[in-house]
């Protein structure tokens, strides 16, 4: 596809995440294979943006933050923070979590030609959640006693 997307002027838009961009202080607890990967997936599209940038092709990555109504956030449910806590308080800057729709528009903004001088980029889209992000689980205790909050975790460890 490389030769294809060269030709074109195309661009690449990979799919990350938000989980690893704060690991030393707002982890989610048992998705280190997840943020591993995650951050391949943001290297690999840097060296991309790079190396295929003088050929006219562009490179960026999606990072989505909780989205409703995914495979994630049924797998995290009880893990990432409730939209609206016990007081009342609504935890997403832009006052919802995410839906399909927003993944689906930002990737339709990096594909059009608005996103022409735009290539190397991580593009977070998640509502302004990984600023007010908190640890899910109780930290140390999570890791040093996993089955003290397994009751807390819906996924599958």
């Amino acid at each position: 596809t490389l030769p294809h997307v060269r030709a074109a002027h195309g661009a690449y838009i990979h799919v990350s995440t938000t989980l690893h961009y704060k690991g030393s202080y707002s982890p989610t607890p048992y998705q280190v294979h997840v943020s591993a990967a995650k951050a391949g997936v943001d290297a690999l599209s840097a060296v991309l943006a790079i190396e295929e940038g003088p050929k006219g092709v562009r490179s960026n990555v999606i990072a989505p933050g909780p989205i409703a109504n995914t495979e994630g956030a049924a797998r995290l449910s009880s893990v990432v923070s409730p939209q609206v806590d016990e007081a009342g308080v609504v935890r997403y800057p832009l006052g919802r979590v995410g839906e399909v729709q927003d993944v689906a528009t930002a990737t339709v903004f990096l594909f059009s030609d608005a996103a022409s001088y735009i290539t190397g980029q991580l593009l977070p889209v998640d509502g302004g959640y990984e600023h007010v992000r908190q640890s899910q689980l109780p930290y140390p205790q999570s890791v040093i006693d996993p089955e003290s909050v397994k009751h807390m975790i819906k996924g599958k460890l």
